[in-house]
Formats: structure tokens, sequence, C-alpha cells
């Protein structure tokens, strides 16, 4: 392994997170956005190879026999109990690439979006602001240690904050939007550190690997109420980043009212990264316990998701707003994923990690669909899509197959994660999951419908509006993502493949 193999862990976040601070002294906004772009491409190709080596690992043994299935990099010489430790494995990986990818095209796709929504004067600060985002939530992937956890948490959380109050030039509402997911994810994030604290103190240790083996050395796991307690906390906490229903209610707002490309990003990075977190701590610290509590309050987590799938496909139809709209449909996504993590078996687990990568790829390509629209008719509402199918053919096809692929149309990327839900459900013997993903795909239909209705078969309002096809800058990441979430609905077997290596994983306990 070179020097570099051997770095790439903890350069996926120093790389943003030097970008960002040198990009606020680049205030020329072509250069900002070509620097930003060099970083983004850099730590996707970082990812590709950190999923390669992960790969390699498989053929290789230990001295004890065993297949090592992660990666790690310590920081500094402290003891293990608070010392710093990146980790990279099945799991983190599927998250890591999202991530990743997503900065890349949508940083492509941003140059002409954000110089038409933010001030020129301001353009090199949101680059910095975009890149030191991304710092968080890719150091809240690879690290694996509870307490970074938070603090990279919170660096997400204050720079997503600070992205989407600068759409206040477009929608001065970006301002409330922001101020309010200010508030709920202010709470959302003491609640995770009144977990990890309580954790803490029964553990005494933050490493989350360590964590999980003091909890199995406690004499009654399952009748701790210190546990129990920062159990509840962490599910309220993580419920509230990643927009779990009924916790949702900052999410519609934040992504309406931003710039378009923060839309698109967010739609397929900062809800995942909260899924992320949930997973990491159900099946690598409370795993301890065989999962007592979370199988303990698995029906309401099914009851939650299931409601938010059924309730905000409903609230989709009646948006005018696309984005909005759009909004409320990942909502509904969060919980299909969520339904599939309380099966808590193989088919299910694979269903929900499968989904993360074709929502964010279908989710982002429709965000960014959307955001062309914007810039060539200054508004995203329903009537401004009116007749779009002929001005607009290339984008309004994107936004289109993104849309059956939300519906879960044969042959789309949908299809393949439903298909894999609707697996574990049956397997599981939950039926009721199995209707609600049958119901909440039929309400999808009816959101969907009511956008290509109007794209393709309304007039526009003004049959003299002449509308440009959107700019190749913009045009060409948009369908290279939808073409990326069609292909995975042809060849699963990559999505499928890191998806089932990862159910497996979490399965047998977490981490190796």
């Amino acid at each position: 392994m070179n020097w570099i193999d051997f770095h790439l862990p903890v350069l996926l976040i120093l790389l943003p997170l030097m970008g960002g601070v040198i990009s606020i002294f680049l205030k020329w906004e072509h250069i900002a956005w070509l620097w930003t772009t060099m970083i983004s491409s850099l730590v996707f190709v970082g990812s590709g190879r950190l999923l390669y080596l992960l790969h390699q690992l498989q053929g290789l043994k230990t001295q004890d026999g065993l297949i090592p299935s992660h990666i790690s990099y310590f920081i500094g010489s402290w003891p293990r109990q608070w010392g710093i430790e990146l980790r990279i494995d099945p799991l983190n990986i599927i998250f890591i690439l999202v991530v990743s990818l997503m900065f890349f095209i949508v940083t492509v796709y941003a140059r002409r979006s954000i110089a038409s929504e933010i001030p020129g004067d301001r353009i090199h600060f949101f680059y910095s602001i975009w890149m030191l985002a991304i710092t968080g939530l890719l150091g809240i992937l690879v690290t694996g240690d509870a307490f970074n956890i938070y603090v990279l948490l919170e660096i997400s959380s204050l720079t997503i904050y600070t992205l989407i109050a600068m759409g206040k030039e477009r929608d001065p509402r970006a301002l409330t939007a922001s101020f309010r997911y200010l508030i709920q994810g202010s709470i959302g994030a003491s609640f995770i550190l009144l977990g990890i604290g309580y954790l803490l103190m029964i553990t005494g240790t933050l490493n989350l690997q360590d964590m999980r083996e003091q909890l199995l050395l406690l004499d009654d796991f399952s009748r701790n109420r210190t546990v129990m307690v920062a159990s509840a906390f962490l599910m309220v906490g993580l419920g509230l980043k990643m927009a779990l229903f009924p916790l949702h209610f900052w999410l519609p707002n934040a992504y309406a009212y931003a710039p378009s490309a923060v839309s698109a990003l967010l739609a397929a990075t900062a809800t995942k990264v909260g899924v992320y977190m949930f997973f990491r701590f159900v099946f690598t610290v409370l795993d301890a316990g065989h999962r007592i509590y979370f199988v303990s309050i698995r029906d309401l987590i099914m009851i939650c998701a299931g409601s938010g799938v059924l309730i905000c496909s409903l609230m989709a139809i009646y948006q005018q707003n696309i984005k909005k709209m759009l909004a409320y449909s990942s909502v509904a996504q969060v919980g299909y994923i969520v339904l599939g993590l309380a099966l808590n078996n193989e088919a299910g687990i694979a269903g929900s990690l499968v989904h993360v990568i074709n929502h964010a790829l279908i989710k982002g390509g429709m965000f960014m669909a959307v955001g062309a629209v914007t810039y060539r008719c200054g508004a995203n509402m329903l009537s401004d899509f009116r007749g779009l199918g002929r001005q607009m053919p290339w984008t309004m096809a994107a936004f289109t197959a993104g849309g059956f692929g939300l519906i879960g149309f044969p042959l789309t990327a949908g299809f393949v994660s439903k298909w894999y839900l609707i697996r574990g459900a049956v397997e599981a013997g939950a039926w009721p999951v199995t209707v609600v993903i049958l119901i909440g795909s039929l309400l999808a239909v009816i959101y969907v419908w009511r956008i290509i209705e109007t794209i393709y078969f309304v007039a526009p309002e003004n049959p003299e509006r002449s509308v440009q096809e959107a700019p190749l800058s913009m045009l060409l990441p948009t369908l290279l993502v939808i073409a990326a979430s069609l292909y995975f609905g042809f060849d699963a077997m990559l999505t499928g493949s890191l998806a089932e290596q990862a159910a497996r994983v979490m399965l047998s306990g977490g981490l190796p």
C-alpha cells in the first residue's frame, strides 16, 4: 500500500476542509468554482479507491484466519477509549460513495445556477461553506468515534443552515426555513449528545466498537436503564436529523427555498447521513444486546415510517411548488428506507441501502432538473412547467425518468429498491409493510403524473413565451445522474452486492 492509499481515510476529510478554507480567498467566482470542482473530483476518486482497497481485503486473511472487512486509520497515539479512529467498512463505503459522487456532480452543475441566485461578491464564500458542509458529512461517515460524530454533525449542520439562508436573495423565506431548521436541528443534536453522554458514562469509552464491547460485559444489558435512556435520546435525535415522520417539519421549507444546487445536494446527501448514523448506532453499538431496544420499539418505528410514506405522499399531491412537492416525497422515501431497516432481515436492510443509493441519484437529478427550470423561467411552480416538454425536452425527459424511478416503475432503480423491500417484508411476515409500499407507489403515480401531465399535455399560459433548453453545463450532469439511476434499474449487480454485503455485516454484529 502506497503513502496516498494509507492516508486516504483522513485525506477524504482534509481535502474539502482545506479546500473550503482556501476558497475564502478566491474572490473570482470562476476560479472558486474550478477549485471546488477539482476538490470534489479528487474526493470522488479517493472514495472509489477506498472501495477498491476494501474489496482487495476480502482476499486476505489475518494470522487468526479471519478475513478483514474494514480499514482502520488512527490519528495520534492516544488510548483507544478516547483516541480518534477512522474506519472504512461495507456499510459506510456506500454512503461515502453517494456523498462524494453527488458532491462532484452537483458542483459541476452549480456554476450557472449559483451565479443566477447568489450575488457575485458572495460566491467564493458560498463555495467555501459548500466544501465545509461536505467535510462534516464525510467526517461523520468515516469516524469511528461517537463524540467526533457529534462534532462533525454540528459542523455540517451549521454550514447547511448557512447554505439554505443564502437563498434569501431569490426568496426571503429561505431565512425563515433556515432558522426553523436551526432550531429543530439543534434540538436533535442535543438529544444525540445526551445519548452519547449516557453511553460514555456507562462504558467509559467513545470508540464505537469499544463501546459495543463494554456493553457486552454488562451483567444485565437488557434491563439497564441508563442504556435504555441513551437509546431513547439517540432514536429521537437521529429521527430529527434524518427527517423521519413526524420529526420532519424542518425539511419541506428547507428544500423548497434553498438555492437550487443546495436543494439538490441536500436531497441526495443530508438525510442519507442521518440514516447512516441510525444504522451505525443500532447495529454497531446497541447490537450488543441483540438490538433488544431497537426490536422493542420496532413497531413504533414502523408506524412512523409507514405513516411518513402515506401522509407525506398525500401532502406531495397537493403542492403547487415543485420543490416542496419533491421535498415531501423525500420524507416519504426516508420512510421506505427506515421500513427496510425495521424489518431487521437481510433483504429488508439491503433494500434500505439500495434505496439510499437509488434515491440519491433519482431525487438529486430531479432537483437539478427543477433548478434548470428555475434558471430559465425564474420560478418553480407547477404552472411554470406548462408546455415545457416541447421547449426543454431533454430536461423534462430527465425529470420524467426520475419520476418513474420514484414510482418504482420496472426497469428503473426505484423498482429494484422496492423489490428488495417487499421481499424483506414477505420474509418477515410483515404484510402491512407490503401494503404500505404498494399504496405509497400508487400515491407517487398521482403526484408524479400531475407534473408529467402539465409538462406534456397542458398548453403554456403564455404561448409566445420562449424558453430555451438548459445550458449544457447544467443539462449534462442532470442527464448523467438520471442515466445512472436507469442503469442501476437494468443492472443492479453493483448496488445489490454492496448492499447485501453490508447487510450481512450489520446483522452479524455491525463491525468485525
